[in-house]
């Protein structure tokens, strides 16, 4: 499950460094009107506004991964499947009855006296 987990922060990375990327690169709404009048914006490989669109949706891509990608990680982070150690599950001790005669198996022997005798100081 750990490498679920690494992988799913190498996606997340990327899709962060590609929305930080495609934010950068992308020109704000006043260059728009410059495209309108003939700057030269037309002549890119998408057209006027082709470019805008292509990165707007490749952004929009980016961010729909990283979001994703951070649910992801959240949900794997806190399944908890492996076992925590000895303090994580409580422990089943038998203790006899108060009133009960047992002898544990490892108690020194002790010769018994006959009722009503006494025994010797």
């Amino acid at each position: 499950m750990e490498w679920l987990k690494t992988l799913l922060m190498v996606i997340q990375i990327i899709s962060a460094i590609g929305v930080i990327g495609l934010v950068l690169v992308q020109q704000g709404k006043g260059a728009d009107m410059g495209a309108a009048f003939g700057s030269g914006a037309s002549g890119s490989i998408f057209g006027a506004t082709g470019s805008s669109n292509f990165l707007s949706r490749t952004t929009g891509i980016f961010a729909t991964v990283f979001f994703l990608s951070t649910l992801s990680i959240s949900y794997v982070g806190t399944k908890h499947t492996e076992d925590a150690g000895v303090l994580s599950k409580p422990t089943s001790v038998t203790v006899p009855d108060q009133g009960s005669t047992a002898v544990p198996k490892d108690a020194p022997k002790v010769p018994e006296t006959p009722v009503g005798s006494t025994v010797p100081k």
